[in-house]
């Protein structure tokens, strides 16, 4: 049987989208945050409201749209302003402009909101098997190569760009603050200033124990007492440093601790020792090669080192158990490539870094949303057909709840949004919009 061909028709009447779930984040934005409040108190005499800029940006930013251009198809589009509840949509020229100027002003609204949506949206947590909550912290590079944006500059991953730094609640990964650095800025540099914005954001949302758990370029002293003033307990990967390998495998003869052959060649053993003078505790893997995997014998075995600081009680967690609550820190990989890559962040839209920042606190707001949907509505029964798993990327929430197409039908001064009859999400976005 040939193919057939279709006509090509454009109609002057019907309005149809191909991203009916926009109307899941406005709705989301406008009922579960006070951001058209909170966004009156930076005084414009004249010109776009405030909540219609952030109305604007959050619907690109959740569209996987960083860029300011991509506002123009956007402010002509009707089911875009009714979706967000824009009344005045902005050009990509005046947005820009407007987030130049505010941008110092708009962060700390959106921070707020953010952490606001979360406690309202009553999301689910997620503890270890210890009863703590993880707050993960990590940075990760941007690369801006090739550009002369502010603040771009040479990262630990051999290139040009940015090194954010993020903070990550709860197993699911809720996202409560993703600051801009600049890409050569160590780790650590101002990184108490850090915990002292993240820590009481993670206390608005529970009263478990807090687990922070940190990468070994913020291993420091000044970090393990803020720790501990503020009653918050802690899991770092140790940095050796210019640790001496002989020395630990003394002190493992001298602690009698057990040596264990993981292959011919091969063995490994765990050393456990208090920490600065206080009942923490320093866990360090000693591992020693007298040959490597095929065989072949070495002229002097060699040594290396692995630790992890903690504030765990051993009856809490012991050596083995401190090693894999670490090891799932790795996860919030998974959530930096999300901003990266699923919302199109790798790449940010200015050239001045305050704006940047901004689009940063967007994203974070964007991300939690668009998380929170992925989590109300894609796990269940009424989900369309996906593999099991205990949370749904952000790539995946964009492709089974935002780009879904429907129509847009007015009568009686009421918004009808029409599916199609075999939309395989129409159940799961119900679900969503009914419960906000």
């Amino acid at each position: 049987m040939a193919m057939r061909t279709f006509q090509l028709e454009q109609s002057n009447t019907e309005i149809i989208t191909p991203h009916g779930g926009l109307a899941l984040v406005g709705h989301s934005l406008n009922r579960m945050t006070s951001l058209a409040k909170t966004s009156r108190s930076i005084v414009k005499r004249h010109g776009i409201a405030n909540i219609d800029l952030i109305r604007t940006y959050l619907g690109l930013i959740c569209l996987g749209k960083s860029d300011f251009e991509a506002v123009e198809h956007a402010r002509h589009d009707p089911f875009f302003k009714a979706a967000m509840g824009i009344k005045q949509s902005p050009s990509s020229a005046r947005l820009r402009q407007r987030f130049d100027e505010d941008a110092r002003a708009l962060i700390p609204l959106l921070d707020e909101a953010s952490v606001e949506f979360l406690c309202n949206a009553s999301v689910s947590i997620g503890s270890l098997a210890t009863g703590h909550v993880p707050l993960d912290i990590d940075v990760f590079p941007m690369d801006n190569s090739n550009s002369k944006k502010e603040g771009v500059a040479y990262t630990y991953k051999g290139h040009d760009g940015y090194a954010p730094i993020a903070a990550y609640l709860g197993t699911d990964g809720w996202c409560l603050g993703c600051e801009l650095r600049p890409g050569n800025q160590h780790a650590n540099n101002e990184f108490i200033h850090t915990l002292d914005r993240v820590l009481p954001r993670a206390r608005r949302m529970t009263d478990a124990p807090l687990l922070v758990r940190l990468d070994s370029a913020h291993d420091a002293a000044e970090n393990r007492a803020y720790f501990r003033s503020h009653g918050v307990d802690y899991l770092i990967k140790w940095n050796p440093r210019k640790q001496d390998g002989l020395d630990w495998v003394d002190k493992a003869n001298a602690a009698g601790s057990l040596w264990c052959y993981t292959r011919p060649g091969k063995m490994e053993t765990l050393v456990s020792e208090p920490l600065d003078g206080t009942a923490d505790r320093l866990i360090v893997k000693v591992t020693v090669r007298h040959s490597d995997a095929k065989g072949q014998l070495f002229l002097e075995p060699e040594i290396s080192l692995e630790g992890w600081t903690t504030s765990l009680k051993p009856e809490v967690a012991d050596n083995a158990t401190v090693i894999d609550l670490y090891r799932d820190h790795a996860t919030c990989e998974q959530f930096h490539s999300e901003f990266k890559s699923d919302l199109d962040l790798e790449r940010l839209p200015s050239g001045k870094f305050d704006t940047n920042d901004l689009v940063m606190a967007f994203a974070v707001l964007g991300y939690n949303i668009l998380r929170w949907m992925g989590q109300r509505a894609l796990l269940g029964p009424d989900a369309p057909v996906r593999h099991k798993a205990k949370r749904r990327r952000i790539k995946t929430v964009m492709q089974e709840l935002i780009y879904m197409a429907c129509r847009l039908v007015s009568s009686g001064r009421r918004l009808t949004l029409r599916f199609g009859r075999h939309c395989p999400g129409f159940k799961a976005f119900g679900s969503v919009y009914g419960s906000v």
